[in-house]
């Protein structure tokens, strides 16, 4: 996080020559809407110091306050301390750490820096990564077993060409993802991750389903929950369901990992848009990216454990039914925040710079409801419009600035006036907290698809329950502070034993782990 101690200010204060023994007054807020680009690693941006150098001036040129940086692109780092091997790009040699240079350069132009992730993604060459410890490397084609991390197909395929996916149904795979977005939160001062590809992959027969979860790991996992010994069809909507609910607990795994790092850190995701609205396709369910790529961020946002959608509204602005998608897709975006956030991100590089600055007032603008979206984010720095994509670096540059012109000159510009990245006062002051834990056997096996159900003893409310994930993993977020009992249900339908009592206290995660208790 950007953090300035008092001292500090007063040093300022006093260098600038106004008393600290009488302050000024203090200034106005300023309006609260997040700012920015996304910075992706594919292209040249934090290759080097000097590149980084120029993205955080140009990036004050729009009055930015907000980078998306492409942190791990395909479980390669663009820095030196995380469970992420280093990239292979051609960056500037060791000792250069680019993640460290975005937040030292970003920070001190007071912009916020987030660390772009991608979750599912696991490679995407014909040549493998250097290190061995690469998860391709180690849990890719050569692996067997639980320790096959792919992603497969209905049809067998396990790669599109020459890209890999991670899958979500494997424990060892969550768990890989956790602990890797822990590492860069306790190494670097990031202001918050965001998620890239947390969804099933693309390639499928049809819109309506997702042809993926085919893993032998998948496969048995839902069998062991649902009871049943048949192959389910892609369609097949016990299948969808289960499988949309293994992104769902990484998701929440995710959240309450970070949480336990930094609780005032952002988890923010590239929400896809795919086609049409909510509105044209007859609900949320029948849209293409709860249907086909299983990715529920509007279930995500209600549940809480998603702070800020930023959503990937690529659409073209000079065609008139992708104007339809984009105008209606803001619309839900804004309407569907709830207590918590979404940020349209328009696709730069598919429009020219009036087409653009169309989509950004129609972004800002309120809805018939009369809400309004947390801000704009566009993608990308690399590419700021369609008549640069393809081009020189200095066209490019060119480009950038003529839309930097658009978007800031005049009274009446969109992005006139300097504005904070909105706050989040459910982390910044806490008034609920939560409950997290594991279930194993005494040996530590974990007991995967466990019922857990917390019932409220001291709050209102009625008992909630979920399964616990692959590894034995359980957690319930945002509960009013009181004390709780956490009954297990085994397998053999015995429930009441075990239990425990969590207490609850606001901004905390208390830890209820069954690790000791279960003998089958």
């Amino acid at each position: 996080m950007i953090r300035r101690t008092l001292a500090a200010l007063v040093t300022l204060a006093l260098a600038a020559g106004v008393s600290a023994a009488a302050p000024a007054t203090a200034a106005a807020p300023l309006p609260s809407q997040w700012r920015g680009y996304w910075v992706d690693a594919f292209n040249e941006g934090v290759y080097t110091p000097a590149q980084v150098t120029k993205l955080v001036q140009d990036a004050q040129k729009i009055k930015a306050n907000a980078l998306i940086v492409q942190i791990a692109r395909r479980y390669d780092c663009f820095c030196n301390r995380a469970l992420y091997p280093r990239t292979d790009a051609a960056i500037a040699p060791l000792p250069y750490d680019p993640l460290d240079e975005v937040i030292a350069q970003g920070h001190a132009a007071g912009m916020q820096v987030h660390a772009w992730v991608n979750v599912n993604t696991m490679w995407n060459s014909a040549t493998p990564h250097s290190s061995p410890e690469h998860v391709f490397n180690k849990h890719g084609l050569n692996a067997t077993g639980a320790d096959r991390w792919l992603n497969k197909r209905a049809d067998g395929l396990e790669r599109m060409g020459n890209n890999a996916y991670m899958d979500p149904a494997n424990p060892g795979a969550v768990n890989y993802i956790v602990q890797a977005i822990q590492s860069i939160m306790r190494e670097y001062d990031v202001d918050g991750i965001n998620l890239d590809y947390v969804r099933y992959p693309d390639f499928n027969s049809t819109t309506t389903h997702s042809d993926w979860g085919y893993s032998e790991t998948s496969l048995a996992r839902f069998h062991a929950a649902t009871g049943r010994t048949d192959v389910p069809a892609a369609s097949d909507p016990q299948f969808s369901d289960w499988r949309r609910t293994q992104m769902t607990n990484l998701v929440r795994k995710i959240y309450l990992g970070m949480w336990e790092v930094d609780p005032r850190a952002r988890l923010s995701m590239d929400g896809i848009t795919y086609s049409y609205g909510p509105q044209t396709m007859g609900g949320w369910e029948k849209t293409r990216p709860y249907a086909e790529v299983l990715q529920d961020w509007k279930g995500w946002q209600a549940e809480g454990i998603m702070d800020t959608v930023v959503a990937m509204n690529y659409k073209r602005n000079w065609m008139p039914d992708q104007k339809q998608m984009f105008d209606e897709w803001t619309e839900v975006l804004a309407d569907w925040q709830g207590e918590r956030q979404a940020v349209v991100g328009p696709a730069l590089y598919l429009n020219d710079i009036p087409d653009s600055v169309t989509q950004v007032r129609t972004a800002l603008a309120p809805t018939a409801a009369g809400n309004t979206v947390a801000g704009w984010s566009g993608y990308s720095y690399a590419n700021p419009t369609r008549a640069g994509v393809g081009q020189s670096a200095a066209v490019r540059d060119a480009e950038r600035d003529l839309l930097v012109q658009a978007l800031t000159q005049g009274p009446d510009a969109p992005f006139a006036n300097e504005v904070a990245v909105p706050s989040m006062p459910w982390k910044y002051t806490p008034s609920e907290g939560h409950v997290a834990g594991r279930v194993t056997l005494r040996d530590g096996t974990p007991l995967d698809q466990i019922k857990v159900t917390l019932q409220p003893l001291t709050t209102g409310g009625s008992a909630v329950s979920r399964l616990a994930d692959g590894d034995g993993w359980f957690g319930f977020v945002h509960l009013d502070p009181g004390f709780y009992l956490v009954q297990i249900e085994l397998p053999n339908g015995t429930v009441g034993r075990p239990v425990a009592v969590a207490r609850v206290t606001a901004g905390g995660v208390a830890k209820t782990d069954f690790t000791q208790l279960i003998r089958l």
